[in-house]
């Protein structure tokens, strides 16, 4: 009786651990090494990666995103192409079509999951385009082109999010976060060229809002800072911007990617050059951030992280030394504890 219960339990507990396997899709630039786009399983329980294989061959798929209902990936390629993909049983990709940017030097795409759009930033082109997405998670032709160019300076749009009926894009060469509201034409109007002033450069990047939309923070490239603003009545406050470098710090630095923790408690944002994540503690109330630490990515060139669905882990991918590293969150104090890396080739964007 004993030994059936034994075996009863490890059964239950190697199908709890096989429930834990979560996908991990992977977007490289493409070269001798690299050859598209990966997937992995990640454990959420265990923090363990599975092994890593070709997902499918294309060129350069820097960003990913999912459809809302995860059947479907979509890439932004930087030679100005937008691909969407079928995710087959054995979470191999099948190419679904390749459309138009409308634009240079496709960065970043974003999904709205309640009007069926895409959004994909142009660094390059400095344009951002809405594209339609159909039924069956294939791309239409974009509908809508929203170009923000001067006649002697490129916007350099870098991210875009979508948040109810509206749509923020982030300009590097505009030094702006600019808003957009949907029309009963079904086309976007720009509503707001900046929805808080910077002085100086800093070069906007990436940003993430709060779940409730009443914060975001904006991570500056060139300046190495974040930009919180507050949701207002009248629009956007603006409440600080903070260092993401100590200040000893005087070598060369250019920062990447933000994200919150589940709870909202924390935010992380990562150095190019110090090649560390900057670990900040939020007050929830009032959206402050205050510094805590700079943890080291064991790589070099953080371009992209993400944090698990559990929330417990934190992976980065490090473009430069090819390889992916794998943190344990403190959920009590936000700290990373490194665990251990795994080689891939120009690893980019990763996407749970």
């Amino acid at each position: 009786m004993k030994i059936k219960y034994l075996i009863f339990t490890l059964l239950i507990s190697n199908l709890q651990l096989i429930a834990q396997e979560t996908p991990l899709y992977i977007g490289t630039f493409t070269n001798e090494n690299s050859q598209g786009i990966y997937h992995t399983t990640f454990n959420t329980q265990t923090g363990q990666l599975g092994p890593i294989e070709l997902a499918i061959a294309i060129d350069d798929p820097s960003f990913l995103a999912y459809s809302p209902n995860k059947k479907y990936v979509y890439s932004a390629h930087k030679n100005g192409f937008v691909s969407s993909y079928k995710i087959e049983d054995n979470n191999k990709l099948t190419l679904l079509t390749r459309v138009k940017s409308e634009g240079k030097g496709a960065c970043h795409i974003a999904i709205n999951a309640t009007s069926n759009k895409a959004a994909v930033s142009n660094y390059g082109g400095g344009t951002s385009a809405i594209l339609p997405i159909n039924f069956d998670g294939t791309l239409a032709e974009a509908s809508q082109v929203l170009n923000k160019n001067l006649e002697n300076k490129t916007a350099r749009a870098h991210a875009a999010f979508f948040y109810e009926n509206e749509l923020y894009v982030a300009y590097l060469g505009k030094n702006a976060v600019s808003q957009y509201k949907l029309q009963k034409n079904d086309t976007y109007k720009l509503t707001n060229n900046a929805i808080v002033d910077v002085n100086g450069n800093p070069g906007p990047r990436h940003f993430k809002f709060t779940k409730n939309g009443q914060f975001v923070y904006i991570i500056n490239e060139l300046a190495g800072s974040i930009t919180v603003a507050k949701r207002t009545k009248k629009g956007f406050k603006l409440i600080e911007t903070v260092s993401t470098l100590p200040k000893d710090f005087n070598g060369k630095n250019a920062c990447a990617d933000i994200h919150l923790s589940k709870d909202e408690r924390f935010l992380y944002g990562s150095n190019r050059g110090e090649n560390t994540i900057a670990i900040f503690e939020r007050n929830q109330k009032n959206g402050k951030i205050k510094r805590i630490e700079n943890v080291s990515v064991h790589g070099n060139w953080p371009r992209n992280f993400t944090i698990d669905p559990s929330g417990n882990y934190l992976l980065v991918a490090n473009q430069n030394s090819n390889n992916i590293s794998v943190f344990k969150i403190n959920t009590t104090n936000g700290h990373l504890n490194f665990l251990y890396d795994v080689k891939t080739p120009t690893p980019v964007c990763l996407l749970f």
